[in-house]
């Protein structure tokens, strides 16, 4: 099993479909916002690879926040269930998954 923090992002979408994360990044000092939902990861500021083995959120990525919203996902109005999440604070979310 693949332990990276993208992968664990995934996995927790999957077994909480009914939210989407939105993860804002530094990848190679540059930011990047990634939504995951239903165990899948799409850049929202550049191309994402088509092939779904190809991570979004490499594991040399900081992550910066997490915004946890109620799906479906609607970017004029979204529903935020909480924001501001920072990397270490979702390890528990994680933990009470499972993943």
């Amino acid at each position: 099993m693949n332990n990276s923090i993208g992968k664990r992002l995934e996995e927790y979408t999957t077994k909480r479909p009914q939210e989407v994360l939105l993860v804002t990044v530094e990848i190679a000092e540059e930011q990047d916002k990634i939504a995951i939902f239903k165990g899948f990861s799409s850049s929202l500021m550049r191309p994402t690879a088509f092939d779904p083995d190809v991570q979004v959120i490499p594991d040399e990525a900081i992550i910066l926040s997490i915004d946890r919203i109620k799906s479906p996902y609607n970017p004029e109005a979204p529903c935020y269930i909480q924001q501001g999440i920072s990397g270490e604070a979702m390890q528990d979310l994680l933990f009470e998954v499972g993943v």
